[in-house]
């Protein structure tokens, strides 16, 4: 058992499709009004066909109203760390403390360097987002006296301003997989969010890859609980028969969030497909369901 106690969170990964860019913001709504927790978008620059992530977070927080918004995750090596720090507490200005910062290392290295990020080894790509996640903490830290300098191998901050402080404590989630990058989230992170199709042998992957930011976290001087758990499903379906993870009856959802919840710890439950009534049932069907299970084995 690995339940560490978060509320459960529910909600959406759109795609941010540039040829359907009214689609993904009427997504994003669907998924405030079904009452979800989180919309997200992917965040790939490269990508000519998707519209720009953070412009479009911008535009949809202010289309709604409670709905919590996140890039799932954030490219760090084409988006500046000091500029994103300021991006990321305006939209959390902006949307009344609505925003998470959903964060990697990065991948498609062919694409960031198209585009004129620069190309680093996978061990470049984790030293550099830990640089990175300390200098945005340091610039949201305006209780902190003096400017921030950081002179490291990847980011040179040479007397940046702090500020703005974000409306509430922004969550850093990372997107990790591989055992350095599940340390650092242990350490750093305070939430986790990978993708279950991606993990290397799906749900039963979950015990080791938490034990890895477990140990981490503990190494770093924090609970295990401070790193929430969060899961993207991408290959969701309501249909007759069960092909896996929240694929199948709707009735079997439920009972498999709160098994992953009470079983492995995940709190945050984000489905993409793009596919409004999806999103309407879940919000209204699903997530009222597993809520009331998990609370009843936590004896709440």
């Amino acid at each position: 058992m690995s339940d560490y106690g978060h509320d459960l969170l529910f909600g959406s990964f759109i795609t941010p499709s540039a040829s359907a860019a009214g689609h993904a913001v009427e997504l994003a709504v669907t998924t405030d009004r079904a009452g979800l927790d989180l919309v997200t978008f992917q965040d790939h620059p490269y990508q000519a066909s998707f519209l720009d992530t953070y412009t479009l977070l911008a535009y949809v927080a202010a289309r709604t109203e409670n709905v919590h918004i996140s890039a799932n995750v954030t490219n760090l090596p084409l988006r500046p760390p000091a500029v994103l720090a300021r991006a990321a507490a305006s939209l959390d200005l902006l949307s009344g403390g609505r925003f998470e910062l959903g964060l990697g290392a990065g991948a498609f290295w062919d694409g960031i360097e198209a585009m004129g990020g620069r190309r680093l080894t996978a061990g470049q790509g984790i030293d550099a987002l830990r640089e990175g996640i300390s200098i945005i903490r340091d610039l949201w830290d305006t209780e902190k006296r003096g400017d921030v300098r950081h002179h490291g191998d990847y980011y040179q901050i040479d007397g940046a301003i702090r500020g703005p402080r974000p409306a509430h404590d922004i969550a850093v989630w990372v997107g990790a997989y591989k055992p350095k990058m599940l340390a650092l989230t242990g350490a750093l992170g305070d939430g986790w969010l990978p993708s279950i199709e991606y993990l290397p042998q799906g749900a039963s992957s979950l015990p080791e890859m938490n034990a890895r930011i477990d140990e981490a976290a503990i190494g770093a001087g924090r609970a295990p609980s401070a790193v929430r758990r969060l899961m993207n499903f991408m290959q969701v379906q309501f249909s007759p028969t069960s092909r896996g993870p929240l694929n199948g009856p709707a009735g079997t959802w439920p009972e498999q969030i709160a098994g992953l919840a009470l079983e492995h710890g995940i709190s945050a439950f984000i489905i993409g497909g793009d596919d409004a009534s999806t999103i309407e049932r879940f919000g209204a069907e699903v997530a009222p369901a597993a809520r009331e299970l998990v609370a009843k084995e936590r004896g709440h």
